[in-house]
């Protein structure tokens, strides 16, 4: 099994550097993905209550001979239950779907500003933590801003950000400003999903046949050298021991670079989702 480095957080725990993520992974096929991952070595997997798929991640949690305490449940607050007891009652509902006694990480899915209660959404965690049912919270596709206001208000700094990162939107300056308040950044969609090609882009392919390594290998490397958590998603169990294998090489700075220079800003976006106008309520 691959050595997977661990990443410390801001609040004094760790966390694997990549973790499997379940978006779309559902039902039956989606129970065996999440079994294959664990047998391949993930030991952080990322779900949300949007995903629809906490009972198949529970399902997955009963059938593994890999003991609770070794693996580390991530999930994510939805939109719907951003008021403080909304979100009280989430996360304990979330915790019974699972069959979990508590969760190594939990999120608000999106601040969802024109809603106006991502703060408070952001105190129920805060109590969750303290009253046990949470390890580590953190906050996913917040801004500079929504980040200051928790923080001023509630004394409290997220111990992760899961942001959109990927080649084609590298989000470099929200990297930064998580970095400068030390809160890690988390890469969902590190891989562009379907909806891009930079898996075969030029620039990746030529860096792949450089390293002798995959393209989703090159990405995730860069993505690495940059203390960047990565969210990944494989079925194929051969694409998923790829994912983790990215500790035998090292990008130099002018392959770093040329990577960096292929993000599109905004238009890169796989699905458009801007933090300050995504609502999330479904």
């Amino acid at each position: 099994m691959t050595n997977i480095k661990s990443m410390l957080l801001n609040d004094g725990s760790s966390l694997p550097a990549i973790a499997f993520g379940t978006v779309n992974v559902k039902g039956a096929p989606g129970l065996y993905d999440v079994l294959n991952a664990i047998e391949s070595g993930y030991r952080l997997i990322d779900t949300s209550t949007n995903y629809n798929n906490e009972g198949m991640v529970g399902e997955a949690l009963r059938r593994t001979s890999v003991p609770r305490e070794k693996l580390m449940i991530s999930s994510k607050l939805p939109g719907a239950a951003h008021s403080y007891d909304d979100a009280i009652q989430m996360i304990q509902e979330s915790l019974y779907r699972i069959g979990i006694d508590y969760f190594d990480k939990y999120l608000i899915h999106w601040p969802l500003p024109k809603q106006d209660k991502y703060d408070e959404a952001w105190q129920a965690l805060v109590d969750a933590q303290k009253f046990g049912l949470i390890k580590t919270i953190g906050v996913s596709n917040f801004l500079p801003e929504h980040l200051d206001r928790i923080i001023e208000k509630t004394g409290v700094t997220p111990a992760t950000n899961q942001i959109e990162r990927h080649p084609y939107f590298n989000n470099k300056k929200l990297v930064e400003e998580n970095k400068k308040r030390g809160i890690v950044t988390e890469a969902w969609s590190p891989l562009g999903r379907e909806l891009n090609d930079v898996l075969e882009n030029d620039t990746i392919m030529s860096l792949a046949k450089k390293y002798n390594k995959k393209p989703a290998q090159i990405i995730g490397r860069w993505n690495m050298q940059n203390d960047v958590l990565l969210v990944v998603k494989a079925s194929s169990p051969q694409h998923q021991k790829e994912n983790l294998n990215l500790f035998d090489f090292e990008l130099n700075n002018e392959d770093m670079k040329q990577i960096d220079s292929l993000d599109k800003g905004e238009p890169g976006r796989v699905e458009g989702q801007h933090p300050n106008e995504y609502e999330e309520f479904d």
